[in-house]
């Protein structure tokens, strides 16, 4: 796991910056060595956190014996050792999984991508030819941000690196800012900063002077196995084998690999089947407060897996001791992650580089609430159509209320089309574009990115049931744009590389097959522990969801009343927002006006915050 940065120069007249500027922006990502490569037209820059061999020799950017191509990877290949089998005619150098890499497009091109199984951004520079490839993993697990001209190309694995070059105008893309007041996150292809995009999960690009080509290997649903039996034992045959091999692939390490153990089913999934290879080291974060310390759940699993098991207490204290840094931490704004971060840094305390993490269970076997919804309102398509006009007129007298929960029903009410796609958005929505246009002077009414993306596949997923779209839609939204980017950023703010097995591609496309009958959630995510037997005791499956429900109205008006009003104010001199309005919320917030959320204030909050701090205009 590491931090990539990159210039590629097409006109010779552009003065090209260090690259070192780059990479120092990034080196929290990699704190264990730096390297750089520079030619006549290319600049490559690595900060490397060890973790499959250890050596000097793994150290990148990364070159061939040739000489001829140069790689600069961020990542793991869980199957390096098996890719590596299948190329007899190269002689390795390395132990490493980069060399590996290297090795499969020398011998495949890019076609050897697909034999790649891991979390994964890697970028080749071909002297020869003058061209640069950027392959991103399927799931989008690591990220890339890059900026074109028609002088240069610029990426790095984050936002704060591409800034760093010192060529890119740190312009704030007001039109990207719907998506984040919507979803809580930038949305795929934008970020906070104009004209600095991200490459799309299992995206390959090739770059030459004057041309620019981008192509997907791999698409989310498409991938489905041949051949599936899928009477009830044999799917739950082929799911435990699934999953207990993707948690396998992801102990392939040269140094100790823990796992989060938090008490919940997915947690505990993946540290049962840690103990089919290894003694897992588990972690758990426990707390004072009885309402959300899960640590007695953990205790059990850890004692029935016999794992090296750490308890690590915090208090509301040490938390908001840490939410300014966590904020300092975000390379990509986000209402969500603290907690990541909080518990992050809290195992690399410990001692410990590497972490499995049980995040994607829920979208991956219908873990939330609107799974069921969603299945429910497709059940009852045909009445819902056949008195459309009824529907729709009950959703314009709902869209009345001033509840953002009635505005979401409303919309849904109202819309023609009910199929997945254009549901999703307004189940996972948090501010409603009218509520949007209240507070700000944005045009709430265009379309999303995340609309965009699900508009595009609409039509494609309708071959999968009805769940199966679900999480389509989620891997579309919420995960790839939320989810996984605070995995990345938070953790990587304090070297921790975390892992996540839910999110191997051969169990999702195997578990995106599976009827809905099969999967529907009669209890808690009942397919998968269906699928481990008697991995999972009873009272981990069947006792209350618990999570990190800390009391962030509380600390808003208390303990963080100042932090938060200095951001508050600072915001409303900006011109996206009406600044009375907001004003007039945040005093009736601090006063405890219920109908004021204390989400809004917060995402607004973090935006400020953000924005200030990588002097954004």
């Amino acid at each position: 796991m590491c931090g990539i940065s990159g210039i590629f120069q097409f006109d010779q007249r552009f003065a090209r910056p260090d690259i070192s500027l780059m990479t120092d922006a990034i080196r929290h990502r990699g704190p264990d060595a730096e390297g750089v490569y520079k030619d006549e037209c290319v600049s490559l820059g690595h900060r490397r956190l060890s973790i499959i061999d250890l050596s000097d020799a793994a150290n990148q950017p990364f070159e061939d014996a040739s000489g001829r191509y140069v790689i600069v990877f961020n990542g793991e290949i869980y199957n390096y050792r098996e890719v590596k089998r299948e190329l007899t005619s190269h002689h390795f150098r390395t132990n490493s999984d980069t060399e590996v890499i290297l090795a499969a497009f020398k011998e495949w091109g890019v076609e050897g991508v697909q034999k790649l199984k891991g979390m994964f951004v890697f970028v080749i520079w071909d002297r020869q030819d003058k061209k640069m490839y950027l392959f991103r993993d399927r799931m989008g697990v690591k990220p890339l941000y890059y900026y074109l001209t028609n002088e240069f190309f610029l990426f790095s694995s984050e936002i704060r690196g591409v800034l760093a070059s010192g060529i890119v105008p740190g312009k704030l893309d007001r039109s990207a800012l719907i998506d984040y007041f919507s979803f809580q996150s930038f949305s795929f292809p934008d970020s906070p900063v104009t004209d600095v995009k991200q490459l799309e999960a299992g995206t390959w690009m090739e770059i030459s002077a004057g041309r620019v080509e981008k192509r997907k290997y791999w698409t989310l649903g498409e991938s489905q196995p041949q051949g599936l039996q899928l009477d009830k034992k044999t799917v739950h045959s082929q799911i435990r084998d699934l999953f207990s091999k993707a948690v396998e692939r992801r102990l392939v390490s040269d140094v100790p690999v823990g796992a989060f153990l938090s008490g919940g089913i997915d947690s505990s999934a993946v540290v049962a089947m840690m103990a089919e290879h290894t003694t897992p080291v588990t972690f758990n974060i426990s707390f004072e407060e009885e309402g959300f310390d899960e640590s007695g759940y953990a205790a059990l699993i850890a004692r029935k897996y016999s794992t090296d098991h750490h308890e690590i207490r915090l208090t509301n204290k040490d938390f908001l001791n840490e939410i300014e840094l966590a904020l300092d931490a975000m390379d990509s704004p986000s209402a969500d992650g603290i907690n990541t971060y909080v518990v992050s840094k809290a195992i690399r305390n410990a001692g410990l580089k590497v972490a499995l993490s049980g995040i994607g269970g829920d979208e991956l076997f219908a873990g939330y609430p609107f799974f069921k919804t969603a299945k429910q309102i497709q059940d009852s398509r045909f009445w819902l159509d056949l008195f459309k006009p009824v529907r729709k007129l009950g959703g314009s007298l709902a869209s009345m209320s001033s509840s953002p929960k009635m505005q979401r029903i409303a919309s849904m009410m109202k819309e023609n089309n009910l199929d997945v796609a254009t549901l999703y958005p307004h189940l996972r929505r948090i501010i409603t574009p009218e509520y949007l246009s209240r507070f700000s002077h944005l045009d709430a009414g265009v379309e999303t990115g995340v609309e965009a993306t699900l508009s595009s596949v609409g039509t494609a997923i309708q071959k999968l049931p009805i769940l199966s779209q679900v999480s389509v839609c989620e891997y579309l939204g919420y995960t790839q744009n939320t989810l996984l980017k605070d995995a990345d950023q938070m953790s990587m703010a304090v070297a921790l590389e975390v892992r996540e097995p839910f999110f191997d591609h051969d169990l999702i496309s195997y578990v995106l097959s599976v009827p809905d009958a099969l999967k529907y959630p009669t209890f808690p995510k009942s397919l998968l522990v269906e699928s481990l037997g008697d991995a999972l005791p009873a009272e981990i499956v069947h006792r209350k969801k618990q999570g990190f429900l800390f009391p962030w109205p509380v600390w808003m008006r208390n303990e963080l009343r100042a932090f938060c009003t200095s951001r508050i104010e600072d915001i409303c001199k900006r011109d996206f927002i009406q600044r009375d309005v907001v004003l007039d919320w945040w005093k009736r917030f601090l006063k405890g006006d219920k109908h004021i959320r204390w989400t809004e204030m917060w995402m607004l909050v973090v935006l400020e915050h953000w924005l200030t701090r990588n002097r954004i205009s």
